[in-house]
């Protein structure tokens, strides 16, 4: 009996060990989550954070599940790691539209609305046209800092491709992207209300900047349209098509900016990343271009961009033996669900060549998948198309380490200090 107890009390102990230290924004998770996410599959596939008040969800197959069951576990505040805000931060977004239905969070049938719209605005060959246009501002970016013989991969290049292209897509000058961007990493520090309450109170005035940026935008689409996505969104109440209404549209669009440059940004980072600290499948890409998107679809598996999103369970519910009640918060962990080795043979090799990397979640499953993802995935390939070609020797620094963003949600590098000849 008493080994009994005392086995009991192990794996007890165990289980808090494992939600106690559970945090993505720690030093040594931002650096390399991954042992501990591999003892979490294993151990506690699904546990409950105090510090994060939510369930995390960490194997393949029950993140699949969640994703495609909305009946079980909605979207609706998918991007919000807590339910309300603190009282100061809700003081300041009580000027900002109640919330809302986007894409990323809305469940059927709205999310088919709002997707519909989505689709003809980020069409094959609406995006296949934008080729030329992506490989000239890749150079454009490069020309910047050819001759320096060194730069920071991500505040030099991997921000603004991205985002200069989100840009031209939305319809908005390009030099206004800057400021779009540090809204936008106003929105993403507020969806994970774990900065100070200043900082967040400040972010949210940010927000708030954001919405009636485009609220601006879409009232003069309404007045001169054009042929561009956020013409494509003004709705019927302001003599548009897009069946959407005013708020839907602000939130929407304010949406596709943050996701249209930070999965690429993460990508292009990310991915040179790992490529330099394997010379060997580095060199083959630079011999073999044609291996670069089974290469990506790698470097979204091993480093996803995106590291995962959240859910509301709709019902008490079971996942892997552990019962999760009516109205908890989940977080599907994509980041720990990609290295699942019940899916993937050695998943922490980095492997360009793996024949079932495209089975990796780093665009979601299910109705949810991203929208977005080929216009991602050409930029990532343009992207280091031109990386290869432009910039002989390329390397990572020696003398500067790289710094990965502290953010619950995302996964990649704020400084990335590279070297190439000259």
């Amino acid at each position: 009996m008493e080994t009994g107890d005392d086995g009991r009390g192990a794996q007890e102990k165990a289980m808090n060990d494992i939600a106690t230290h559970f945090n993505p924004m720690a030093p040594g998770q931002l650096h390399d989550p991954y042992p501990l996410y591999a003892r979490m599959r294993r151990e506690q596939p699904v546990f409950y954070s105090p510090m994060f008040d939510l369930w995390v969800v960490t194997r393949f197959a029950d993140i699949s599940e969640v994703e495609k069951d909305t009946a079980r576990f909605s979207s609706v505040g998918a991007l919000d790691a807590r339910a309300e805000p603190h009282p100061e931060v809700r003081a300041v977004l009580a000027q900002a539209y109640p919330r809302f239905l986007s894409l990323v969070q809305s469940d059927p049938p709205d999310h088919a609305r709002v997707r519909a719209v989505f689709g003809r605005a980020l069409s094959a060959q609406r995006i296949a046209a934008m080729e030329p246009t992506i490989r000239e501002t890749a150079d454009a970016l490069i020309d910047g800092f050819v001759r320096d013989g060194k730069a920071d991969l991500i505040q030099r290049f991997a921000y603004a491709l991205p985002g200069f292209i989100i840009c031209d897509l939305l319809g908005v000058p390009r030099s206004d992207m800057e400021q779009l961007k540090r809204w936008s990493d106003d929105k993403t520090l507020l969806m994970s209300a774990t900065a100070p309450i200043e900082q967040q109170v400040q972010s949210a005035h940010g927000f708030i900047a954001m919405e009636r940026y485009f609220q601006e935008q879409l009232h003069e689409r309404r007045r001169n349209p054009r042929e561009d996505l956020l013409t494509l969104l003004v709705p019927q109440s302001l003599g548009g098509t897009a069946p959407l209404s005013e708020q839907e549209a602000v939130c929407n669009a304010m949406d596709l900016f943050a996701a249209g440059h930070e999965t690429t940004t993460g990508l292009i980072g990310n991915g040179l990343w790992l490529l330099l600290n394997a010379p060997e499948q580095w060199e083959a890409v630079r011999k073999d271009p044609g291996l670069l998107p089974n290469a990506l679809e790698e470097v979204l598996r091993m480093e996803s961009p995106i590291r995962g999103f959240f859910r509301t369970v709709m019902t008490d519910t079971s996942l892997s033996g552990v019962t999760l009640p009516k109205g908890s918060r989940a977080f599907i962990l994509y980041a720990s669900g990609n290295r699942d080795e019940t899916q993937f043979t050695e998943p922490d090799r980095f492997d360009i060549r793996r024949a079932d990397a495209k089975k990796h979640l780093a665009f979601g499953k299910g109705i949810h998948f991203c929208v977005g993802a080929p216009l991602a995935k050409l930029e990532g390939r343009i992207a280091f198309e031109q990386l290869l070609r432009r910039l002989p020797g390329l390397r990572l620094r020696t003398d500067e380490a790289p710094v990965f963003r502290p953010y619950f949600m995302l996964r990649g590098f704020e400084h990335l200090p590279i070297a190439w000849d000259v």
